[in-house]
């Protein structure tokens, strides 16, 4: 993310984060979750500025661990004791550095066995490659990323299908796909794989958006968003002006996800967005709809509630467990990115349609600065969990409940 406020000013705003406004409200719960952020997270070292989070299991012992991308400042991975309590084992098990951490990237690049890390980062354009000893420690191997830039995401997948994860990295510039050599090495292979094209861009999203059977990248920027299509080989042909539906008005997205909202088997769109860096943008989010062959209308006023958040964070997620997929949204509407905003939560009727679902859904103690929102059982109860991110704000643990 860009920066438009100082980083002293961020850390002192920490102090009337989670600690002071919220923790009167310890272990709030509504029906389908329990907050746990104080028992089972150590909240004190959490309250800094995360800006993505990555869940795996990173030591191999059965459970998924958690690390935090932390703008500014060390990376902070914690270990999972197997039943949803997190210990801080950063400064023992991955290279403490700063950088401005933005966003993160998990597979077994040398294929070795087990997974390694990549951060991408923006300001001091520094790419971090972390291989795993095979203990859940890192070592730094950064020095394998061949391209630098100011880097906002990062998609793991293997473009060219030979088995070994690749690289693709979104930056305020010309995006780049890195090719793994199959031990973990990497190399550019940009402009023949994409061309030369150049965009400010927050994130990238991969989908099988044409029905074809490979993996096609959608493109979210702070101008004109993009579709990608893929040719089956890895090479990639931007379809964005035939196949999208643009506004006439300016558009800052800072994320996109995709899914099947309406049941009937393709995936349609959801853009993020804020107003931060883009004069007089639109910070009402939108809903796009495939018609099965790629190709998309914007249903955005008939089946979205209209928000004015800046909305840093989209997730598709069931996250009242009735089979469709539901929307939360992270949300950051200070001054200044300042203050304390709720997440928020839309429930699917199960035909793609979208209602006010906050209330019911969260804790009234969860409220923040909305970067990432992670859904998946870390407690190992069979239940899927939400770790929630916030940028200079208090991250979250929630549990689900069984319905």
């Amino acid at each position: 993310m860009q920066k438009i406020f100082t980083l002293c000013l961020a850390i002192g705003v920490l102090q009337a984060g989670y600690s002071q406004e919220n923790n009167d409200q310890k272990g709030k719960s509504t029906s389908f979750y329990q907050d746990v952020t104080t028992t089972n997270l150590p909240y004190e070292d959490l309250q800094q500025l995360s800006m993505d989070a990555a869940i795996a299991d990173l030591d191999g012992d059965g459970d998924l661990d958690i690390l935090i991308a932390n703008e500014h400042r060390p990376n902070i991975l914690l270990i999972n004791d197997g039943k949803g309590k997190f210990t801080n084992e950063s400064a023992s098990r991955i290279p403490q550095v700063n950088h401005d951490s933005e966003d993160i990237g998990i597979a077994d690049f040398d294929l070795d066995g087990d997974p390694d890390i990549i951060v991408v980062s923006e300001d001091d354009k520094t790419n971090e490659l972390y291989l795993n000893n095979g203990d859940g420690t890192f070592t730094d191997a950064g020095s394998r990323i061949p391209v630098t830039g100011t880097s906002n995401s990062v998609v793991v997948y293997d473009i060219n299908n030979d088995g070994a994860p690749d690289i693709l990295i979104g930056n305020n510039g010309q995006n780049n796909i890195l090719i793994n050599d199959g031990k973990g090495h990497f190399k550019d292979e940009t402009i023949q794989r994409f061309g030369e094209f150049t965009d400010v861009t927050q994130d990238l999203t991969l989908g099988d958006i044409d029905g074809d059977g490979d993996q096609d990248i959608l493109v979210a920027n702070e101008d004109a968003n993009r579709i990608l299509i893929n040719d089956g080989k890895g090479f990639f042909k931007d379809q964005s002006s035939d196949r999208l539906v643009y506004r006439t008005t300016p558009e800052e997205t800072r994320e996109v996800d995709v899914a099947d909202i309406d049941g009937d088997g393709d995936l349609d769109i959801l853009y993020g967005n804020v107003q931060a860096f883009v004069p007089n943008a639109q910070r009402q989010n939108r809903l796009l709809l495939n018609d099965g062959k790629g190709f998309f209308s914007d249903i955005t006023d008939t089946n979205l509630p209209k928000d004015d958040n800046r909305c840093f964070g989209v997730a598709f997620l069931d996250i009242d467990n009735d089979g469709d997929v539901d929307i939360m949204t992270g949300n950051t509407n200070g001054a200044r990115f300042g203050g304390i905003t709720p997440f928020s939560v839309y429930l699917n009727d199960g035909k793609g349609k979208f209602t006010e679902g906050t209330d019911s859904i969260m804790p009234d103690s969860i409220g923040g600065r909305g970067f990432d929102i992670d859904f998946i059982d870390l407690n190992g109860d069979g239940i899927k969990d939400l770790f929630l991110s916030n940028r200079g704000s208090q991250d979250f643990l929630l549990f689900g409940k069984k319905q």
